[in-house]
């Protein structure tokens, strides 16, 4: 009690309930070191990212690819949130409020940009492609005032403001869903895949096609074998199939012509072979 009257009088809140649910984002471990930071959707972290619901994202598991006597690895991305949403609810500015110079941010945005751009329930779709047409809409979930731009929009923002604090933007492209379409794995060439491909070149900045990367080991093992690599019908992954995704930013960097991130990969690292892709 005497805690609560000791906030309202000098005018300190307390923890927003609305926001309980949200896992805590971690700190460098080593201030001094240069930082990965990792944002994206529930595919790169699920839940509270410890695994409780069977559910796990490749971010939660990539450090052990990574010296921490070099780098420190956070994983800062957060389940059901678009390229938009990260945004406009203030997620990707405590990103941008955290970043140094010579710090790096991988950047993994696709599977909920597709849904509605206004309703009351999520409202979190952004507009398709890549240009910069804008919708002026009344935001029926949040109640406020919202001009949505297009996925190409918000993810040359991520680039943009990530070089503007002296730090590496790295691009991924999102990571399949297990769906089958004539024996082979579909891919999103013709939407998010392909504008976060787009934005990257016209960006100038490194890609890992994790759709594609992904993919072509997907139609390799087979439904039988990438079955277990998923704890729902089609979109997240189990331990073992977050471990595989991990594996494959490792061998989508080392693909790289130029890997910004090669000086501080672990012993581990340099077991996975760079990433061939076939097409």
């Amino acid at each position: 009690m005497l805690a609560f009257i000791f906030l309202l009088l000098f005018g300190i809140q307390g923890p927003d309930p609305s926001q309980s649910h949200l896992p805590q984002n971690k700190l460098p471990a080593n201030p001094s070191l240069p930082t990965l930071y990792i944002v994206g959707d529930s595919t790169v972290r699920n839940g509270q990212g410890n695994g409780s619901n069977g559910q796990w994202g490749w971010g939660d598991l990539i450090g052990v690819y990574f010296d921490p006597t070099k780098i420190n690895v956070v994983n800062w991305a957060l389940g059901g949130r678009s390229s938009r949403t990260f945004i406009t609810e203030g997620h990707w500015q405590q990103v941008v409020n955290a970043l140094k110079p010579g710090d790096f941010v991988m950047i993994q945005f696709g599977h909920n940009d597709g849904g509605p751009i206004n309703d009351n329930s999520r409202a979190r779709g952004s507009l398709k492609g890549t240009g910069d047409e804008t919708q002026e809409i009344d935001n029926m979930l949040t109640h406020q005032h919202e001009i949505v731009h297009t996925y190409g929009w918000y993810m040359r923002k991520y680039i943009t403001d990530t070089r503007a604090k002296g730090a590496t933007p790295i691009i991924c492209t999102m990571i399949p869903r297990k769906i089958w379409k004539n024996g082979k794995i579909v891919r999103n060439k013709n939407d998010y895949a392909g504008w976060a491909e787009q934005v990257a070149n016209q960006e100038h900045a490194p890609l890992i096609d994790l759709n594609e990367i992904i993919a072509e080991r997907y139609d390799a093992m087979g439904p039988e074998k990438v079955n277990p690599l998923f704890a729902d019908e089609h979109t997240h992954t189990t331990l073992a199939g977050a471990e595989l995704n991990a594996e494959a930013v490792i061998a989508g960097l080392k693909a790289l012509k130029n890997d910004p991130l090669a000086p501080y990969f672990s012993a581990r690292a340099a077991q996975v072979a760079p990433a061939v892709i076939s097409q």
